[in-house]
């Protein structure tokens, strides 16, 4: 019976995580409490024994020896006393010997109980002291299993299981089993009671954290990004800072033969990444950011308002704008300022005096949301 309670206690912390020290004495509590409970009698003269190395089980009711009809369970006669000890006297105490099978179900059960309930906030403080210092970091974990209707992926950190929903997972992506992935640790809720981490692959601090692991100068603090504006799975803007001079910014992340920006990309399945050069002048700033297309002007408005109007080459319009309107967008995450793109040259209507007067190029479909989007 004992090494099947060995086994399953070894089991039980396996699955919870826990040290085996700390859930013996988890098991020991409750079963005091279990027996405390089948004899009332008895509060301080219960002792229980485990020994995980020798797989001992045992539990006693330290009885005084009479020499008269016992009273409750604090008592035995010394007869049936130096049947259990030999040596057994008057006045002196035997451990008699309990067996768990003989407390009954509501014994059992509230044993089990106990053990539950300690093992929910073992689980809860493991838990927190495992992943507190993980918030809005980046963790390599493993793909255990993908949920084929939810699309929800289970992944293991550290024996833990997270869960990465289809929501904040990269579109297009397709994790299998085995995989080992990196995910951004978004947040930790319901701390107090049964604690859920919040993961993501889709997050744009994802993308920070993958270029602090490649490029040292990040790690450093010689190079800052200073902003971020993603579309997962399909393109992501970066904008960083060299705080030394000497120190090319764009050149370090995009690293020797393209090795580092290379390995964030294969990271992120794929995933375009646009590096640019920050600047402290919005004008400059913006032009960088519409990148790859060329920019001839930009005029930011006076006053609070962050908006800006865009001139671009005829042949560049479509380019700075988008495949539905994403580059301006990125852009306009990236620098935080509202932009309205223009054509160098307004092209006449055939047939028509004057061509009418051209609406923002935003306003055309999704091109307007994207290109007005603005960063919080």
């Amino acid at each position: 019976m004992n090494n099947g309670f060995f086994e399953a206690l070894s089991l039980l912390g396996d699955e919870n995580s826990v040290d085996t020290e700390v859930l013996v004495e988890k098991v020991k509590s409750a079963l005091l409490k279990a027996i405390r409970k089948a004899y009332p009698d008895c509060e301080d003269n219960i002792r229980v024994d485990i020994d995980p190395a020798s797989k001992k089980l045992e539990m006693y009711l330290i009885k005084t020896v009479v020499d008269d009809e016992p009273i409750d369970y604090n008592e035995i006669n010394i007869d049936e006393a130096r049947t259990i000890d030999p040596n057994a006297y008057l006045g002196g105490t035997v451990e008699y010997p309990l067996d768990a099978a003989k407390f009954g179900r509501a014994a059992a059960q509230s044993a089990k109980q106990s053990i539950k309930g300690d093992l929910r906030e073992i689980n809860r403080e493991n838990i927190l002291n495992q992943f507190q210092d993980k918030e809005n970091e980046c963790i390599t974990a493993k793909v255990s299993q993908v949920e084929p209707g939810s699309g929800t992926v289970t992944v293991v950190y550290d024996k833990t299981e997270l869960y990465l929903f289809r929501n904040e997972q990269i579109p297009g992506e397709r994790l299998k089993e085995g995989d080992q992935v990196k995910v951004y640790v978004t947040g930790i809720v319901n701390k107090s009671k049964k604690p859920i981490i919040k993961i993501s692959r889709a997050h744009r601090d994802l993308v920070k954290r993958l270029f602090e692991l490649e490029v040292p100068e990040i790690y450093d603090g010689i190079i800052e990004i200073k902003s971020i504006s993603r579309e997962a799975g399909a393109r992501t803007k970066v904008a960083v800072w060299s705080k030394d001079e000497n120190v090319d910014a764009v050149g370090a992340c995009i690293g020797p033969k393209r090795s580092r920006i290379e390995a964030v990309v294969k990271e992120l399945n794929g995933e375009k990444i646009d590096i640019i050069n920050y600047s402290e002048d919005p004008a400059e700033f913006i032009a960088k950011a519409l990148a790859p297309a060329k920019v001839l002007s930009v005029t930011v408005s006076d006053g609070e308002a962050k908006e800006c109007r865009v001139i671009v080459p005829n042949d560049q319009l479509s380019l700075a704008i988008g495949n539905r309107g994403q580059n301006a967008k990125l852009a306009a995450k990236l620098t935080g300022y509202k932009i309205d793109i223009k054509p160098e040259f307004e092209i006449p209507i055939k047939g028509m005096e004057k061509a009418p007067e051209e609406e923002p190029v935003q306003e055309s479909g999704e091109a307007e949301n994207a290109a007005e989007t603005t960063v919080e």
